[in-house]
């Protein structure tokens, strides 16, 4: 098969799956007994029946050969993207030419396919077409910009004053207080049309009897939120990068703006988290030729993930462009000109020291900066009292708390087995979170999370 003569690895179909559960349920639907008129094409399309419960087996289709990462169609009633059929047809097809053969596809799975290349090319025209109406009034856009900015501001005074009254109060009013004044907060951010603010109000709200030391957390928490709101009204000031991030952290809406780098791209990781309404998914790229790192985001409604997905080990050639910000990696996946493909590609590695050491060169440029992608090179996971630490010759890095509850952590464990392993990762002040890790020598990638 042209793209896929290199079929993908078990952990590469799983590492698509939504949830814990559809990961077991694809598992088992990943053997031929269930399958019936299995196949695969040329261009990137794997097909079967699989038995189910009713009379008539369920009809899957996947494109694998999508570069912004497979598709999927089932006639199962399951909501979730990709289902365990699908799931389980890619084991399948993993497995090898003797489960999975190639062959013509039947006309179910073409008229899908051919539906898809239909939808994606009206697509583009609209795109085209809203792009050229919506640059025939650049004055409008201005005024809603401004009005924007407006509230923006109105919603930072008022977010000072609240600061203000709680410090003035004492941190101990914020326990008795409960979270009811913080999410009020939060929605008034809301109305301000600075979903940034309101994410971060209500993380506030979560730290007051949190566990040991929470006035000091939430000491710490309410200066980078004042000094956010802070920038904000004084963005004029503000060099343009620095400028751009502090609108970023608001929450407004920006473009990528930089000039687009094509290379072959290389993923690294990929993983959601989840809020009451939305799923977001990180996906961080290595550009084998730029040596640059970049991270994708995408969306989907709460219980449903995000359509972008892009399995880990893979590499797409592509290009991506920036968005504006001091320090930025976020990046936008633009023109692709391959379907992703299992790659050989291992990004370079640095110690624990200089890991940390990137981190603090960060904050300079963004103050509210999380953790930054360090890949660490020959590094040992080993025990800490109750936790766990990345060790070298250099030092030792912590676990995140999150980290240490992840199953990921003792796939990483067995992959090192004592000894050094390459581990990519999330490096912050809350300590490392492990994503994907490579075995000394040869080896696939490994996805941790």
């Amino acid at each position: 098969m042209t793209q896929q003569g290199v079929r993908w690895t078990a952990d590469q179909v799983l590492a698509l799956a939504p949830d814990a559960a559809s990961r077991k349920a694809g598992s088992k639907l990943g053997a031929a007994g269930p399958w019936s008129e299995a196949g695969s094409s040329d261009e990137g399309t794997v097909w079967g029946l699989c038995k189910g419960s009713g009379s008539k087996p369920y009809q899957t289709v996947v494109d694998i050969a999508d570069a912004s990462g497979p598709a999927y169609k089932c006639s199962c009633p399951s909501r979730k993207f990709p289902c365990k059929h699908a799931l389980g047809l890619l084991l399948l097809w993993a497995g090898g030419e003797a489960a999975v053969p190639t062959g013509r596809a039947p006309d179910w799975a073409e008229q899908w396919i051919a539906g898809r290349k239909k939808r994606a090319q009206d697509k583009r025209t609209e795109a085209a077409g809203g792009s050229a109406a919506g640059s025939g009034d650049p004055e409008a856009a201005r005024r809603r910009a401004e009005r924007r900015a407006e509230r923006v501001t109105a919603g930072a005074t008022e977010l000072e004053q609240r600061l203000a009254d709680l410090l003035r109060g004492g941190l101990a009013s914020a326990e008795q207080a409960g979270y009811g004044l913080w999410e009020e907060t939060a929605a008034r951010m809301v109305d301000a049309q600075a979903p940034g603010l309101a994410a971060r109000v209500r993380e506030l709200g979560a730290i007051p009897a949190s566990g040991p030391g929470w006035p000091v957390r939430l000491l710490e928490e309410c200066a980078l939120l004042h000094l956010l709101d802070q920038g904000w009204l004084r963005r004029e000031r503000l060099p343009d990068g620095l400028a751009a991030t502090v609108r970023s952290r608001v929450g407004l809406p920006a473009a990528p703006d930089g000039p687009s780098a094509r290379d072959r791209w290389l993923v690294l990781a990929q993983y959601d988290t989840a809020d009451a309404k939305l799923t977001t998914r990180r996906i961080w790229l290595y550009g084998e030729g730029s040596g640059r790192t970049c991270l994708l985001l995408s969306y989907g409604a709460t219980g449903r993930a995000p359509e972008q997905a892009l399995p880990v080990g893979l590499a797409l050639e592509a290009e991506v462009s920036v968005y504006p910000g001091a320090g930025q990696l976020r990046a936008a996946l633009g023109e692709r000109f391959a379907p992703p493909a299992p790659a050989a590609i291992r990004p370079p590695g640095e110690t624990t020291a200089r890991a940390v050491a990137r981190y603090g060169e960060a904050l300079r440029d963004d103050p509210w900066l999380d953790a930054v992608p360090v890949t660490l090179d020959r590094v040992v996971p080993t025990p800490d009292g109750d936790s766990w630490q990345l060790a070298d010759a250099d030092g030792a890095l912590p676990l995140a708390p999150a980290a240490r509850s992840r199953p990921g952590l003792w796939r990483l464990v067995a992959l090192s087995g004592g000894a050094p392993v390459k581990v990519f990762g999330e490096c912050g002040h809350r300590g490392f979170t492990p994503l994907t890790a490579w075995p000394e020598g040869a080896g696939e990638a490994v996805a941790l999370c």
